[in-house]
């Protein structure tokens, strides 16, 4: 059986200064991509990544300082390597936990746009360690009957990656496989779409593996105190939560997958405090007060229409006697 492509598939394999998702960078980067008429397009950049690179990673890829100080820098490269692979699905040996975090890693650093929303990802590796639970090397041994020449340089480790895929579809045509819930299927065939399926069994939602699905679809808190919960669920009960891990030490597409769910739970949360919200009573200035008929329509029956105020009627002045000049010397009477 060969692999059946509806699209070009790019497999791809980085060399970087460590394996911190967050903190390392890449310095070289692999590409085959093998287009639906099996024909191929390789390019392989090395890159500047900006810090040096720790001697242990060096001992491992060969890469060392001096070897990259005049390539250019991811910020310069990103948009072309965005651009080769922008009509791809995605390959590699690990990349799901790896290679394509990492990769977007440097993306979103340089502000180039790449989304992964409408791709598979097919990742070799989780094939084999499903049917055989080993290594690269052993792979290419044990599918190719090869020895990696040259190994971890990055384009021997990814064309050894692209032929054991070839390989695995051809052993495992007709071959059945059992889940943990003791289903049955053949899950590897020469379907990208159904490789994707298989190869991302544990449903992460951000690659790095901070929050996956659940069977509903539902985003899951996938580590530490809250490991398990759904989280919109943990943001009803600790929305501080979502600040904690927006300022932490996690992958920046980590971080975007967060701020989405958030913004989604903020949006119902507004939506039902409009819902519960009482509608407003009506104001005094509003209400509509009858007012009484008036009896007669003439000035003289009512003359607050005059805008005369009510007086009592003034009694003329008494002329002064005796008896009041007596009482008012009384009153200021000295003692």
């Amino acid at each position: 059986m060969k692999l059946q492509l509806k699209r070009p598939l790019a497999f791809f394999d980085l060399e970087t200064t460590g394996t911190n998702i967050g903190a390392d960078r890449i310095v070289e980067i692999s590409v085959i991509k093998l287009n639906p008429d099996g024909s191929e397009d390789v390019k392989t950049w090395r890159i500047h990544p900006g810090i040096p690179i720790p001697l242990e990673s060096s001992l491992v890829h060969g890469i060392y300082d001096e070897h990259i100080q005049n390539e250019k820098r991811f910020q310069e490269l990103g948009q072309d390597i965005a651009d080769f692979i922008h009509d791809s699905d995605l390959a590699g040996y690990n990349s799901n936990k790896f290679d394509i975090p990492m990769l977007m890693e440097e993306f979103l650093r340089a502000g180039v746009q790449f989304d992964l929303d409408q791709r598979h990802f097919v990742d070799v590796q989780n094939i084999f360690h499903q049917m055989e639970q080993r290594t690269l090397k052993a792979a290419y041994q044990f599918y190719c009957d090869k020895q990696i020449i040259n190994a971890h340089s990055a384009e021997a480790d990814t064309r050894a990656t692209m032929e054991v895929l070839l390989a695995q579809i051809e052993r495992y045509e007709n071959q059945e496989w059992e889940d943990k819930k003791g289903n049955k299927s053949t899950p590897v065939v020469g379907d990208v779409e159904a490789l994707h399926k298989f190869t991302n069994l544990s449903r992460p939602v951000d690659f790095a593996g901070r929050m996956v699905y659940n069977e509903q679809g539902e985003e899951l808190i996938n580590f530490g105190k809250h490991k398990g919960k759904r989280v919109e669920d943990v943001l009803n009960v600790e929305p501080s939560y979502y600040s904690w891990m927006m300022q932490g030490d996690f992958p920046l597409y980590t971080k975007r997958k967060l701020e989405e769910i958030y913004k989604r739970w903020n949006a119902k949360k507004v939506a039902e405090r409009q819902q519960a919200k009482p509608a407003p009573a009506a104001s005094a200035t509003t209400m509509h007060t009858p007012k009484p008929a008036l009896q007669n329509n003439s000035p003289k029956s009512s003359p607050q229409l005059n805008n005369q105020p009510n007086k009592k009627k003034e009694e003329p002045a008494k002329p002064v006697n005796e008896d009041m000049l007596a009482q008012l010397a009384m009153k200021f009477k000295k003692g």
